[in-house]
């Protein structure tokens, strides 16, 4: 949502804003097109949770064919607006949207995953439903109305200076920057306290369960050599070192949330005519059908999503906390150049998101990996 003024500004070329702005814009298309492909081919990354990513994606590339073309084009003339104020008007109605639509997008992402961190059993995490197209469908409705105002020619004020493109309108700055941010990341970061609150308890209620399971384990394997090797019932009370070594093996960490840690038994009792029905029940409860839980992929997709949301955080307060400081302040001299400064940081935010997902997710990095090497 940019601003800019031409009363401070010489209307010399600006190379340096356009030499940054073609990098920027470049950097944002290769980058979100790479995870829009990425979700795309990998059917790895064919989950619920990727395409919310993809949605905000392709916010990202709007933003960057859209809108980024004509404000360096603006920065590159030194702040001065030459083109049409419809154009203008076009602009600031598009950079509201997408700006918009990608802090929604952020925020659906936290309500779906509260909801599969709350109510894992009713979570479709491969295919999406009703519940999560009318999330997506939401985050793009609710950008527009936002948006809405300036389309039906809010900005067009009486004595409107030509040369300068902004949001003319300051109770209208004010609202859409309340709805745009200040309602809904407060409402995000409630989300994610309450998600990785559900984690910690899911996490110490895994690893008991896990722990009384590999105690249950050693039990029926004392049982189990005992009637197999009565040679070694006599003998104090500990594993042999095979199975002690099998066991130790068997790392909360480790294992999958769904599976129950295999009780390694030694081949005289696989021989053995005396068999216990609770080992084979023991055995086969790791072959069932896997109920709906948080699995590792998930968290660590789940942790990934905090640092999308504090580099938005980053890049974005500092814009709308000055930009609504000089809508509601008439007497604040609040420096040109600073508010250059905090737009070009809220339009790196764009850039930002598929270097994260590069670093933190190992299937996206995959992804990135191969598909550039077969380029290159």
């Amino acid at each position: 949502m940019s601003t800019n003024s031409s009363d401070f500004r010489s209307p010399e070329p600006n190379f340096p804003a356009l030499v940054f702005g073609i990098l920027l814009i470049t950097a944002i298309i290769c980058g979100n097109v790479l995870v829009c492909l990425s979700v795309y081919k990998e059917k790895a990354l064919k989950t619920t949770t990727n395409y919310f990513i993809v949605s905000l994606a392709v916010a990202d590339l709007l933003l960057a064919v859209l809108v980024l073309p004509l404000y360096v084009y603006a920065e590159f003339q030194g702040g001065v607006w030459s083109l049409n104020v419809i154009v203008c008007d076009w602009l600031m109605a598009m950079d509201v949207m997408l700006c918009t639509a990608s802090i929604f997008n952020l925020c659906a992402i936290s309500i779906d995953r509260f909801i599969a961190v709350s109510i894992p059993l009713n979570y479709n995490r491969k295919h999406i439903d009703h519940r999560q197209i009318i999330l997506l469908s939401a985050t793009w409705l609710l950008a527009f109305a936002v948006a809405s105002p300036i389309i039906f020619g809010i900005n067009n004020v009486p004595q409107r200076d030509p040369k300068e493109c902004k949001l003319e309108d300051d109770n209208y700055v004010v609202y859409s920057s309340v709805c745009s941010f200040f309602i809904p990341c407060p409402i995000m970061l409630l989300l994610y306290c309450g998600i990785f609150h559900g984690l910690r308890r899911w996490e110490e209620a895994r690893k008991a369960k896990l722990k009384n399971s590999i105690q249950a384990c050693r039990k029926l394997q004392h049982a189990a050599v005992a009637a197999a090797l009565p040679q070694l019932a006599a003998l104090p009370a500990s594993l042999p070192r095979v199975i002690e070594q099998d066991l130790a093996q068997c790392s909360v960490d480790d294992l999958d949330d769904d599976m129950q840690p295999s009780c390694p038994l030694p081949p005289e009792y696989n021989n053995s005519p005396i068999q216990s029905v609770a080992y084979a029940e023991l055995q086969n409860s790791g072959q069932r059908k896997k109920r709906a839980k948080i699995n590792g992929r998930e968290r660590k997709a789940m942790r990934v999503l905090p640092v999308v949301v504090g580099a938005f955080l980053f890049c974005w307060t500092p814009f709308f906390v000055v930009h609504t400081t000089r809508a509601l302040c008439e007497s604040c001299e609040i420096s040109p150049h600073l508010m250059s400064t905090v737009t070009w940081l809220g339009y790196v935010n764009s850039a930002l998101n598929p270097i994260i997902y590069t670093v933190f997710n190992t299937e996206f990095r995959k992804f990135f990996h191969k598909f550039l090497h077969s380029c290159c």
